[in-house]
């Protein structure tokens, strides 16, 4: 079976690492994609490709500035996944309230517990 290709959408583009450390650079503001690679420890060409890919798939924007491209986060791309991620909501709802209730009980057997007479 081939390989899907990581420009395919946004699931694939961020299932790399260091596009996802890219985007959460990005959400600072627009940056040159030399203080990308600087902050990344990579190279400009690979910072280039992984921008690229994030370009195609709609999560990055870029704009000239003079003699700069400054590539900027672009939110909208990210709504599938805020949408996936949304479908599990009732899930981590449901357990916090899980264990909002655990924790009301620890505290309540706790303050029902007799004083420790030790220090005598």
């Amino acid at each position: 079976m081939a390989r899907a290709a990581t420009t395919s959408d946004a699931f694939n583009a961020i299932a790399e690492p260091q596009r996802r450390e890219i985007l959460l650079l990005l959400r600072g503001g627009e940056r040159p994609v030399t203080d990308l690679a600087r902050d990344l420890g990579m190279t400009q060409p690979q910072a280039s490709k992984h921008l690229r890919v994030l370009r195609e798939v709609g999560l990055v924007r870029v704009r000239g500035a003079g003699k700069q491209r400054l590539y900027g986060l672009d939110a909208r791309g990210l709504r599938p996944i805020h949408e996936w991620v949304g479908g599990f909501e009732r899930f981590w709802s449901e357990s916090f309230d899980r264990l909002d209730e655990y924790v009301r009980d620890l505290q309540q057997a706790r303050q029902e517990e007799p004083a420790d007479d030790d220090d005598e």
